[in-house]
């Protein structure tokens, strides 16, 4: 959109002849729904959750292809072994070490920090096990790069995604924390048990 003379970014779209309808397609078919809408800025890091299965992996990737989203997300390095790797690479994956992870908070805060738009998405768990808190790299991304959070959940129990609207860190760790893992429910979870 131009407006005397300046052009305002909305969210990167990936433009991928095909693939929205493909992946309209595929959550009509599945049964899935999409509520809300992405806001239209060219940067900022979406938080999915519950994940609690292997299943939200497909799931999230209809919605991506549905939206026309052009999104950069983490994944262990082991799934990236060849043939995938190319591929999951292609559709925004970065794989990134477990056992390492110091340095990917900085150098995803200046990834963002240098490209004009940048959707970063990430599964606060960070596992698909239980776990006692969330991993808070998404938070301090955010921090770090002045960039809003938008919480989207999978809702396996009305097989809805939900997209929430943007919401800006405060810089109280606990506070942000606690009010957005206060926007998820277990039920909400493939594997209600499985919800930290």
């Amino acid at each position: 959109m131009h407006r005397r003379g300046v052009t305002r970014l909305g969210y990167p779209r990936a433009h991928r002849p095909l693939f929205p309808a493909l992946g309209r397609a595929a959550l009509r078919l599945s049964g899935w729904k999409i509520r809300g809408e992405l806001p239209e800025l060219p940067k900022y890091i979406i938080i999915v959750a519950p994940h609690t299965s292997n299943w939200d992996f497909p799931v999230g990737v209809a919605a991506l292809f549905a939206l026309d989203l052009d999104a950069h997300w983490f994944g262990k390095d082991s799934l990236f072994r060849e043939p995938m790797g190319t591929i999951l690479r292609m559709f925004g994956g970065r794989p990134v070490r477990r056992d390492a992870p110091e340095g990917v908070v900085a150098e995803m805060a200046a990834t963002v920090r240098a490209e004009p738009q940048f959707i970063l998405a990430l599964a606060p768990e960070g596992t698909r096990k239980r776990v006692d808190h969330w991993r808070t790299g998404f938070y301090r991304i955010a921090e770090a790069t002045g960039v809003p959070i938008v919480p989207v959940w999978f809702d396996w129990s009305r097989r809805e995604i939900g997209i929430n609207p943007p919401i800006r860190v405060s810089g109280n760790l606990a506070s942000d924390v606690a009010a957005l893992q206060a926007l998820y429910r277990p039920e909400m979870a493939r594997n209600p048990k499985g919800f930290w």
